[in-house]
């Protein structure tokens, strides 16, 4: 008997390599520009769980929103490799762009999917029209990351053996500043997932320090940071303000790691601000 996914199931790109990448996408590219949504990393991350309260008003505002699961995550293909690294994930997401014929796009990141953001951006810079990151990754040495409060609480979980609902909630607890946002919904979604994942999505992951290329970056840039994030220390952002050479930046505070859906109307709304306005 199949057992039913924990999230809605929307559609499959074949990428090559015997890899899949599983979407949700909504509205169209009437606008002329399609926003893909890079979620982080974590045990049962997927695009839905991080993006079901943004991406609907993208469709709606008349973006085309395309919300996949990175390889390693959600619904796509969970290549059992030692170690997943920046160019992977990459990979993964320009297979996504060509097998769809997306040509230029927004890329919407959060976190790892900031950090895969910035090294695609880097990689592919007149694939790029536009940035929106949140508090990404990337941006400080791997030591910096490991030493912050969430991510030391996160490994330490993994390597207690702890499985399930409980385990979801006790690193989750830390990502958000109230943590009534953390709802039974969000840990139903990944608790299942989480289990389906390979010992590389629970491992630290290989993405360097791109501070010293932000200036090659081609497009504007729109950030934002939670001022209690317990994961992504908030003096990130002043990489983002000092090196990146078109760039804006909000900074929330009583807010974690999650601003999309801490503040989920103001991010919503000064998202498609700059989408449509500049």
């Amino acid at each position: 008997m199949e057992t039913k996914s924990p999230i809605p199931v929307g559609h499959f790109a074949d990428i090559g390599n015997d890899l899949k990448i599983h979407y949700h996408e909504c509205g169209s590219d009437s606008s002329g520009d399609t926003v893909i949504f890079l979620h982080g990393a974590g045990g049962g991350a997927s695009g839905y769980s991080n993006f079901k309260g943004n991406f609907p008003a993208f469709g709606e505002a008349g973006f085309r929103a395309i919300v996949p699961d990175m390889l390693g995550f959600g619904l796509s293909s969970k290549p059992d490799v030692p170690q997943y690294d920046l160019d992977f994930f990459i990979a993964g997401i320009k297979g996504l762009v060509d097998k769809l014929k997306l040509g230029r796009v927004t890329l919407l990141g959060n976190s790892l999917g900031g950090a895969v953001a910035l090294g695609y951006a880097l990689a592919y810079p007149e694939d790029v029209s536009r940035l929106i990151l949140m508090a990404p990754g990337g941006v400080e040495d791997l030591d910096t990351y490991l030493a912050m409060p969430g991510i030391v609480n996160m490994f330490d979980i993994y390597k207690s053996g702890q499985t399930g609902i409980d385990a979801m909630r006790a690193v989750m607890r830390m990502q958000l500043f109230d943590p009534a946002l953390l709802t039974e919904d969000i840990l139903n979604e990944r608790a299942p997932i989480a289990a389906t994942q390979t010992a590389a999505a629970r491992s630290v992951m290989k993405v360097p320090n791109m501070t010293e290329r932000l200036h090659e970056l081609r497009c504007p840039v729109l950030g934002f940071w939670g001022m209690n994030d317990q994961f992504n220390p908030v003096s990130g952002n002043a990489k983002l303000m000092d090196n990146c050479p078109d760039v804006r930046s909000i900074l929330v505070n009583r807010c974690g790691h999650w601003v999309q859906v801490e503040h989920q109307n103001m991010f919503n709304r000064m998202c498609l601000d700059f989408l449509k306005n500049g």
